[in-house]
């Protein structure tokens, strides 16, 4: 019997943006990683929060990186703010869609009416990630809201990983509208809401399953919430000084600085770093609310030996680095 992270679990759910693909350019390893687990015969479910496509573009786009999926197995924030608008309103209500075609898309097929005018009388604003989203249309839903639309977002997530870095997500523009309204949306869908994470587990029957993601914020908090273990990868959004910080509600179980951690022994990911102050190459020595790292090793030990002082009281502000190899990585890390 293998001992293998994911050999302990009968599904893994995969968030796609910063795990799977930067935008449409796939994460090294990610097609390997789907491939052996599926040799493996452990069922996967993939989760998003991006809006901007549907469940079957998803696939498509997921298949063409070489990355086997079908779109019974995808979740969107967009289906989900759809079906659930369907349940709360009277078929062919209107409904003022903030975002892309594919959440248009999605509203229509839920049986509702898809408006973009005030002067509509949307009962509903369902608002979404879309790179065309201006200020007409923000403007629109503003207007909708006041007269007593209800507000659902599909996800609040500030940022969206790419290669060229962080760019402004949904949550940035949910921020316009909170702004301008001097309230919070009535709703929101995505993660960290753990519909998705609970909806891809009872559509496959698991009873022990995996989230992989890489924010703190929306993926590990969701499997939190949830109920479920959870990966946080270093290939996206949340890097190691904000795990250091994570607050109880947003740290995972494990954390690699890829998917091939799925593969690699559980006890080599586990947070924090059990048996003690040494590790790897590395050794924390704490005193009061200060540590201090020192030696040379694999940077995910170091972070896992840390997340052991920093969640236990020490701040981030009170590491210390004492080698060369631990004064390098801390500034990489940010701190």
């Amino acid at each position: 019997m293998s001992d293998a992270l994911a050999d302990g679990y009968d599904l893994v759910i995969f968030d796609l943006d910063g795990v799977v693909y930067l935008i449409d350019k796939p994460i090294a390893g990610a097609a390997e990683a789907v491939e052996r687990l599926r040799a493996g015969d452990t069922p996967v479910a993939y989760a998003t929060n991006n809006a901007s496509r549907r469940a079957g573009d998803v696939a498509a786009l997921l298949t063409g990186m070489g990355v086997p999926a079908a779109p019974a197995e995808v979740l969107t924030s967009a289906g989900a703010a759809a079906a659930l608008l369907a349940e709360k309103l009277p078929a062919g209500s209107p409904v003022l869609v903030v975002g892309a075609d594919a959440l248009r898309d999605e509203v229509r097929d839920a049986g509702l009416t898809p408006v973009d005018r005030a002067e509509d009388e949307p009962a509903a604003v369902v608002q979404g990630y879309g790179p065309e989203v201006g200020w007409r249309i923000l403007a629109e839903a503003a207007l909708a809201v006041r007269a007593g639309a209800t507000w659902m977002a599909t996800n609040t997530d500030r940022t969206l990983p790419s290669p060229r870095g962080p760019l402004p997500g949904n949550g940035s523009l949910v921020a316009v509208l909170r702004t301008a309204l001097d309230r919070e949306p009535d709703l929101v869908v995505g993660k960290p809401e753990p519909a998705l994470f609970t909806t891809a587990a009872a559509l496959s029957g698991a009873r022990r399953p995996l989230t992989v993601g890489d924010r703190l914020d929306t993926d590990i908090q969701g499997a939190v919430r949830a109920g479920m273990d959870s990966l946080l990868v270093l290939t996206g959004v949340s890097g190691p000084a904000e795990l250091l910080a994570a607050p109880p509600e947003r740290r995972p179980r494990f954390v690699a600085a890829d998917l091939s951690g799925l593969f690699r022994p559980a006890a080599e990911a586990e947070l924090p770093l059990a048996g003690g102050a040494e590790a790897g190459g590395w050794r924390v020595t704490r005193d009061g609310d200060k540590a201090t790292l020192a030696g040379a090793g694999d940077p995910v030990v170091a972070l896992r030996l840390l997340c052991g002082v920093t969640w236990d009281g020490v701040p981030v502000t009170g590491l210390r680095a004492d080698s060369a190899e631990a004064r390098e990585l801390f500034a990489s890390w940010g701190l």
